[in-house]
């Protein structure tokens, strides 16, 4: 079945939800206000239980078909968190909190799921039951996790779980997936080098952690370019650094360095943390100075499972006629924490040309929306099927 047209007739009031989310980001599980929102909303569908704080501030709602018995129990998701950016569209629904802003499209995964929950509530035309999982946390990771170990999947049953999330540079309604390995895993490096501080006229009295920094960051490079192979998927990447001095005529007693780290398979994700604890250590230890390593990990590797994939390769054929084999992904997703615990699929729904995600003049692309809405109520229908 093609695009719905109860959501056309419906696309203001849900792309008004939309602009209403984006106008308020909340950042990691600081999403008191946008649960709020949420649990009001699915309350106002009539859906048969409301649950908050699960994961902190996560939001599960249910909704039961018409089917007789209790029936399989799936889970839908949308991500509800924001980025800690500042926002540059100029848009009339522009973010009112300096500093925070809906840069990856979550306020929209939010209100797609809205959509479709407002309409499967109406009309139940299913069997078995479906968890309306609203996540927070997404981005800074950990929100699935928390969902997850507050005994979310237990305590509905749910048997199944299925993500989405928009994406700029693939045609406008175009879907994309793939079967198997799919986002990568994410772990985050604090690194904090430590020297002499003292006179920048004066090194040769000195232990400089700035220089020592240099050889680190570069030696760092070496780790995807002579320890990865080419046909392998991996990122090192250093994004932040500051000094315990910033000024003209000292060199500082410490430097700190932060990073991340991306790859698709358990063993390069060990060997990698391996590589840069030896590397800070060994040049810290060699200039002169001294280094304190942490490595943290975010998300794990996202792997879609085989059949789900294929049957949400088909829902989204069904509603637009085009969809495509996704690539492997170096970025993370939290969702990878329920795959862990369950079977399921992640999607993708191209948004067109526009700007990418995490970029101060990004916005959620409202085209999508009844794309959106339509593959999740077709997904439901499809997979907890009346018998005919």
């Amino acid at each position: 079945m093609p695009i719905r047209n109860i959501f056309a007739e419906r696309h203001a009031a849900i792309s008004g939800w939309r602009h209403h989310l984006h106008k308020f980001p909340e950042i990691a599980f600081d999403t008191h206000h946008t649960a709020e929102f949420v649990a009001d909303k699915l309350r106002a569908f009539g859906c048969d239980e409301v649950t908050t704080g699960i994961g902190r501030t996560g939001v599960v709602g249910l909704i039961r078909g018409r089917g007789t018995g209790p029936g399989r129990v799936i889970g839908l998701r949308a991500d509800m968190d924001a980025l800690p950016i500042q926002e540059e569209t100029g848009l009339p629904w522009a973010s009112t909190i300096p500093g925070k802003m809906h840069a990856c499209g979550h306020d929209g995964h939010t209100a797609m799921l809205l959509g479709a929950a407002e309409y499967l509530a109406e009309t139940r035309n299913f069997a078995g039951t479906v968890a309306l999982i609203f996540q927070p946390a997404e981005e800074v990771g950990g929100g699935g996790r928390a969902m997850c170990e507050d005994g979310m999947m237990e305590r509905w049953g749910i048997q199944e779980v299925y993500g989405m999330h928009n994406a700029p540079g693939i045609p406008l309604g175009e879907f994309a997936t793939r079967s198997g390995l799919f986002f990568a895993s994410v772990d985050n490096f604090e690194v904090r080098i430590f020297g002499r501080g003292g006179h920048a006229a004066r090194p040769q009295r000195a232990v400089d952690p700035v220089v020592i920094t240099a050889q680190i960051v570069n030696a760092l490079q070496t780790i995807i370019s002579r320890n990865v192979g080419p046909m392998d998927h991996a990122v090192v990447s250093v994004t932040a650094m500051e000094t315990s001095s910033m000024t003209f005529n000292v060199i500082p007693q410490s430097v700190t360095i932060r990073g991340t780290v991306r790859c698709h398979s358990a063993e390069m994700r060990i060997l990698i943390r391996e590589r840069i604890i030896a590397i800070v250590t060994g040049t810290a230890t060699t200039l002169g100075g001294r280094a304190e390593v942490t490595v943290d990990e975010v998300f794990p590797i996202l792997v879609n499972h085989d059949e789900p994939t294929e049957f949400v390769r088909q829902i989204g054929h069904r509603v637009s006629g085009r969809i495509s084999e996704a690539e492997m992904l170096l970025g993370g997703e939290d969702f990878a924490f329920m795959l862990e615990r369950r079977p399921g699929a992640y999607m993708l729904l191209g948004s067109g040309e526009q700007a990418r995600p995490h970029n101060p003049g990004y916005d959620f692309n409202d085209e999508i929306i009844s794309y959106g809405c339509s593959w999740w109520v077709e997904l439901v229908e499809s997979r907890l099927a009346l018998a005919g």
